[in-house]
C-alpha cells in the first residue's frame, strides 16, 4: 500500500458536489487540495463499466496533467428492483436533452421505473450507495477504497441538504433521508461507534487509515 507522503492533492472531479464533500472528509488531514475544475482541466470520458474502473479514469488523467497525486470518486445508486441500476450511469439519468443535469429530473426517471415494476412498498424498494475512491500518483500506481450503505428509496423526496439522489434515499436504521440531514450528520461517525454512516465516508475512512495513517483526526 503506498502512502501519501506530501500535502498536495487533486480532486478530480468537476462535480461541485462531490468536491464539496471530499473537502469536508479531507479538512481534518492538512492537505492543499484543488478541483479538477479550478484547475482547468478536462473532463476525460468515462468509458469503465464499473465504478473503479471510472475512477481510474478522473485520477489518473488528473494526475498526468498535473504532476500530483490525485483523488476520484466514482459513486452511483444502485435499485434492486431495476437490476442494480443506474449505476455507473446514475449521473447520466439526470442528463436532460440540452446537456444539463437535472436530478430532480433524475429522482423522478428513479421514481417512475420502480412504480413501472410494481415495487410500492419499502421492502420492494431496496436500494445501495456505492463509492469508489482512486488515488492515483503521475506513474499511474493506484490505490481503491470502496464504501457502501445499503437502504431504501423514499417518495416523495424528502430534505435539500447533499445532492444528488440524497433526498430519496433513507439508510438502514435512519428515520431521514441524506436529504434531510446535515453534512456533519451524513459523514460522520454513527453513535456508539462503529463506520460513517454516507458510502463516501466509509470509503474515505478506508483511505485515511491506508494512506495518512489517520494523521490529524
Amino acid at each position: 500500500m503506498r502512502k501519501l507522503t506530501g500535502k498536495d492533492l487533486v480532486v478530480a472531479s468537476h462535480n461541485q458536489g462531490k468536491v464539496r464533500e471530499i473537502g469536508e472528509l479531507i479538512a481534518p488531514y492538512g492537505l492543499t487540495a484543488r478541483s479538477a475544475a479550478d484547475l482547468g482541466l478536462a473532463e476525460p470520458e468515462e468509458t469503465g463499466v464499473t465504478f473503479e474502473e471510472n475512477a481510474y479514469i478522473k485520477a489518473y488523467a488528473a494526475a498526468s496533467a498535473t504532476s500530483l497525486p490525485s483523488l476520484a470518486d466514482d459513486s452511483g445508486l444502485c435499485v434492486t428492483a431495476l437490476d442494480s441500476a443506474p449505476g455507473v450511469y446514475t449521473a447520466d439519468w439526470a442528463e436532460r436533452a440540452d446537456g444539463t443535469r437535472d436530478f430532480a429530473y433524475a429522482m423522478q426517471k428513479v421514481e417512475d421505473k420502480l412504480l413501472e415494476r410494481g415495487a410500492f412498498e419499502p421492502d420492494q424498494r431496496g436500494a445501495m450507495f456505492v463509492a469508489t475512491l482512486c488515488l492515483c500518483w503521475p506513474d499511474g500506481h493506484a490505490e481503491y477504497f470502496r464504501g457502501e450503505v445499503h437502504g431504501e428509496l423514499i417518495w416523495p423526496p424528502m430534505g435539500t441538504q447533499g445532492f444528488g439522489y440524497d433526498p430519496v434515499f433513507k439508510p438502514e436504521g435512519e428515520s431521514r433521508t441524506f436529504g434531510e440531514m446535515s453534512a456533519e450528520e451524513k459523514h460522520g461517525w454513527k453513535p456508539g461507534g462503529g463506520e460513517p454512516l454516507s458510502h463516501r465516508a466509509r470509503a474515505f475512512a478506508k483511505f485515511a487509515t491506508a494512506c495518512l495513517g489517520e494523521a490529524g483526526r
